[in-house]
């Protein structure tokens, strides 16, 4: 089966480390993991904020790659403070999707650059 990757991506800012954003494998695409990071580097932010900017780097690696933002089936994110964060990324979940996908959450010892908030995801199309 063909892979695509997907590298540069408008409006995501290049990874220093040596990842694809997403790789395309049939009808699935694999997102990495995103922070709440800008042109000019991680911005820190309250877990809502961070969560926010993360979902819309993934929604638009997701667009880049062909996937649209309904077609995400799972969602991974790390939390620096799950007990702490949870109740304001619940809400930007809400906030964002209209059919909710699976989910795994759990708390990670460090995120890169101080970061709160990491999430990556998986878009599936019903068929190529």
């Amino acid at each position: 089966m063909s892979r695509t990757f997907i590298t540069d991506v408008p409006g995501v800012p290049a990874s220093p480390s040596p990842i694809s954003n997403a790789v395309v494998v049939g009808n699935t695409c694999h997102i990495s993991g995103q922070l709440a990071v800008y042109d000019e580097g991680y911005r820190p932010g309250s877990a809502g904020e961070e969560a926010g900017r993360a979902f819309d780097l993934v929604f638009k690696v997701a667009h880049a790659a062909g996937f649209s933002s309904d077609e995400i089936v799972y969602v991974d994110i790390a939390f620096a403070d799950i007990e702490r964060d949870l109740a304001q990324v619940n809400v930007v979940c809400r906030n964002r999707f209209s059919r909710f996908p699976a989910r795994t959450v759990y708390e990670a010892a460090r995120l890169p650059f101080g970061a709160k908030i990491k999430v990556q995801a998986i878009a599936m199309k019903d068929s190529v």
